[in-house]
């Protein structure tokens, strides 16, 4: 079984050819840096500094003043309370498509700080679920099942009714969110399942202004509570339905053509007007929206596969799901909606003078782009499990003979003895000797990005060179 290859003249992968190509020096252009510290250190303080606001609310609403355990308890569920729906204004605002926020911090760290702030919000409504009945079950001397009846029944707690449903679905939405269940519901149903969040956040309203003990004594505690709110509104509304409608008016993009790739592969090309002034770069990602039937009510991420060329677009799907399944038979014609461009996977992170770009499977397609913008000393290698999986042999092969790109493909299955060794630390320095000295642009699924970070790490790439695109929503 052929394992690895190395290719640089034109034909079948079977000819096995291995040349080493030099590259020509070029002048290292001045580059802006993103995603760096500074905006985070930015972005963080600012939610630092409400959080310490709403802290100080409570405080100043007597909740210090302790007598008993069921004090301690009432006190300690206010506080998350509290706390739990500021995290959920901030869970929606983080992926609300700012594109300052997502220029200077990337996507995919705005993804990665989205996870963990909803964990943050799971265990603080959960804290204050069980502090909140059994706190008021002390007061009340009843049994924690009694209180829960008289809260729900006896309309001496407003909005409590609201506030138990949109409890359930805030958990529901988290749970969907966590790794292992994700992976076992199609993107489809956990995009459906998502929107529950909105509801869940407006229902809980209901319940947090008529009955939070800080708000009813402070009409200006409440007044800053609603102002957080109007801020989230304002902010969805804009970034998540007012411009993206805008700009399919203006672009009107179509679908003009359905290409065959390989097997299960296809790319779509797309074209509009005025579609340059989107100013998107090879790397980036939009979200695509097909208004064609099974189609139109979702909308998924996929990567430019190639640079943008006047007014057209091209994006390259690999048939993975319900939606993905269903790209290949949309027709020339279709109207799309396409929100973005997002990500920082770009020539713009580029530091160093020699590059190496390493994809997996379809991550190919922005390294496929990237490959339009990038000149000098680029290396590339593209992990593929057959033969019949590789993308884009022939555009690869004409840049690799046009630019002198060096090019291997690494063909095999991990899972093989024979395949082991791939991608390791010790194969990366036999096929890329000087790896430690280039900028790497990784992207492909996330068993190998898992791997291929750690080996690029143990061959001594610093982890400000290393670049990734991990797909992540």
């Amino acid at each position: 079984m052929t394992l690895i290859v190395f290719l640089r003249e034109a034909g079948s992968l079977r000819d096995m050819a291995d040349r080493v190509l030099a590259a020509p020096a070029f002048p290292l252009r001045s580059r802006t840096r993103v995603a760096g510290a500074a905006p985070a250190l930015a972005i963080w303080s600012v939610v630092a500094a409400n959080a310490v606001a709403i802290v100080w609310l409570w405080i100043h609403g007597g909740n210090l003043h302790i007598r008993s355990s069921a004090d301690l308890l009432t006190s300690l569920a206010r506080i998350t309370g509290l706390l739990c729906a500021y995290c959920a204004l901030v869970q929606v605002l983080l992926l609300a498509r700012v594109p300052w926020l997502e220029r200077a911090t990337g996507f995919d760290r705005l993804s990665v700080w989205h996870r963990w702030n909803g964990h943050a919000t799971l265990w603080l409504l959960l804290v204050h679920v069980v502090t909140s009945v059994w706190g008021y079950a002390m007061l009340d001397k009843l049994t924690v099942p009694g209180e829960i009846s008289t809260m729900l029944t006896k309309g001496i707690y407003p909005g409590m009714i609201t506030a138990t449903i949109g409890t359930a679905f805030l958990i529901g939405v988290v749970v969907t969110s966590i790794v292992i269940v994700r992976r076992r519901l199609n993107y489809e149903a956990w995009y459906a399942v998502h929107f529950l969040a909105y509801a869940g956040i407006a229902l809980g309203w209901f319940h947090q202004i008529p009955t939070g003990n800080e708000l009813v004594l402070d009409t200006g505690a409440a007044d800053y509570w609603r102002s957080l709110y109007l801020a989230t509104i304002v902010v969805i509304a804009v970034w998540r339905l007012l411009l993206p409608a805008a700009k399919a008016w203006r672009h009107a993009l179509r679908v003009i053509d359905v290409v065959d790739e390989a097997p299960g592969v296809v790319s779509l090309h797309m074209a509009g007007r005025s579609v340059d002034r989107l100013r998107a770069r090879p790397g980036q990602f939009f979200l695509w929206r097909f208004l064609a039937r099974g189609t139109w009510w979702t909308s998924h991420p996929f990567s430019l596969s190639a640079a943008p060329a006047g007014n057209a677009l091209r994006i390259t799907v690999k048939s993975l799901g319900d939606h993905t399944s269903r790209i290949g038979r949309i027709r020339p014609g279709t109207r799309v909606i396409a929100e973005g461009p997002f990500g920082v996977f770009t020539a713009a992170a580029r530091r160093r003078e020699k590059v190496l770009l390493v994809a997996g499977g379809i991550g190919i397609t922005p390294v496929r782009a990237l490959l339009d913008e990038l000149d000098g000393d680029i290396v590339v290698l593209y992990r593929a499990y057959s033969e019949p999986e590789i993308v884009f042999f022939d555009e690869l092969q004409g840049l690799s003979d046009e630019r002198g790109t060096a090019l291997h493909y690494v063909i095999g299955d991990h899972a093989t003895e024979q395949g082991a060794r791939l991608l390791s630390p010790e194969h990366l320095r036999e096929l890329v000797p000087d790896i430690d000295e280039r900028d790497v642009f990784l992207c492909g699924p996330p068993a190998m990005i898992a791997h291929a970070e750690a080996s690029l790490r143990r061959t001594g790439v610093p982890r400000r060179n290393l670049h990734v695109e991990r797909f992540a929503l």
